[in-house]
């Protein structure tokens, strides 16, 4: 018998994403959709190119935390709604037994002060906090104990699994630590904003966030657990000119000459892993080769000049930085295929 799920907030870009994954996958039951603007409407109207795969029965749905958390026979859901209106539906949800992977960041970090510092609200459910799991789905152990995930921001996800099994093994310093990030503009969200028209973002690329982007405080909180100290960086986020997709360059002071302990830590760390591919130094990470795919492919560089290393990644920021890594973290919970839906 297939678990039955359900997708709340599935009109944006990772809810769209969350839909065509898991309407394919072979462990799974698409039972609801839910979205209060498109309520009524046939999802594969909505997403033409899941005619074959979806019924015309299944349309979108406009219920309430208190509705869906009285839906007996969905056993997990994917919450894919801004910051605030996750927790909403994560207590009931959580209250009533179900498996809650949100992928707002609700539950990203531990402090409430910064989760206020940064986003500018009080949390709405701050008894959840030690219950929800910061994951990323390579670095994080699951159980089917678990109840509450908080997948970790794209960006995040791009920065951590280069850097994070680096600093945890003390192959790097934890200070003078530079990151640039670049974007595709489907970051931003689905929304009508002639910032991100494509008259405006075609052959533009332009930092934003700056000093102090939201995601910075899950990177500095990860990479502080992961060095056993507080760490500081420097990130620097921008937007660039295509639809999907991150690369990172992380610039971060060397603990030994060359690349070789680098390149041991990760083949150790990602042994077996199918969706981080470690490329050999001198090759550089691509955006176009990871696109629509759930993986992360990253190098390192060492410069004998500067002392530094230089590491690279990218992802697709709607599936390793969002949906895709959510399914994979509910494969690995309930002893799912960890590729299921995936490939």
């Amino acid at each position: 018998m297939k678990l039955k799920v359900g997708i709340t907030g599935a009109s944006g870009y990772a809810g769209v994403e969350l839909v065509k994954i898991l309407a394919k996958h072979p462990n799974v039951e698409l039972a609801c959709v839910t979205s209060r603007s498109l309520a009524g409407t046939s999802v594969a109207e909505y997403m033409p190119q899941l005619r074959h795969i979806v019924g015309a029965d299944l349309k979108f749905m406009a219920s309430s935390p208190e509705e869906q958390a009285k839906m007996g026979d969905i056993d997990a859901w994917f919450l894919a709604l801004p910051h605030g209106a996750a927790a909403d539906y994560a207590k009931l949800l959580v209250d009533a037994g179900k498996l809650v992977i949100d992928l707002s960041a609700d539950f990203r970090l531990n402090s409430l002060s910064t989760y206020k510092e940064y986003y500018g609200v009080e949390h709405k459910a701050p008894e959840l906090l030690k219950l929800g799991k910061y994951s990323i789905a390579e670095l994080s152990e699951f159980s089917p104990k678990d109840r509450l995930i908080a997948c970790a921001g794209c960006y995040p996800t791009s920065i951590l699994l280069p850097l994070f099994p680096l600093m945890r093994e003390g192959v790097v310093d934890f200070e003078h630590i530079v990151i640039d990030s670049y974007s595709g503009v489907s970051g931003a969200g689905r929304k009508a904003d002639v910032a991100y028209s494509f008259c405006e973002r075609n052959e533009s690329a332009k930092a934003y966030g700056l000093l102090k982007h939201r995601h910075l405080s899950e990177i500095e909180e990860q990479l502080s657990i992961a060095a056993g100290q507080k760490v500081v960086v420097q990130f620097n986020p921008h937007l660039a000119p295509m639809t999907r997709g991150i690369f990172t360059t992380i610039t971060i002071p060397a603990k030994c000459e060359g690349v070789e302990r680098v390149y041991e830590v990760w083949n150790s760390v990602y042994a077996g892993r199918p969706f981080v591919k470690v490329l050999e130094s001198g090759t550089y990470p691509d955006t176009r080769f990871v696109s629509e795919t759930n993986r992360c492919d990253i190098s390192a560089f060492y410069d004998s000049r500067t002392k530094n290393f230089v590491l690279c990644s990218a992802i697709d920021n709607l599936v390793k930085g969002a949906s895709g890594q959510a399914v994979q973290i509910m494969n690995l919970i309930l002893g799912f295929g960890e590729t299921a839906g995936l490939l």
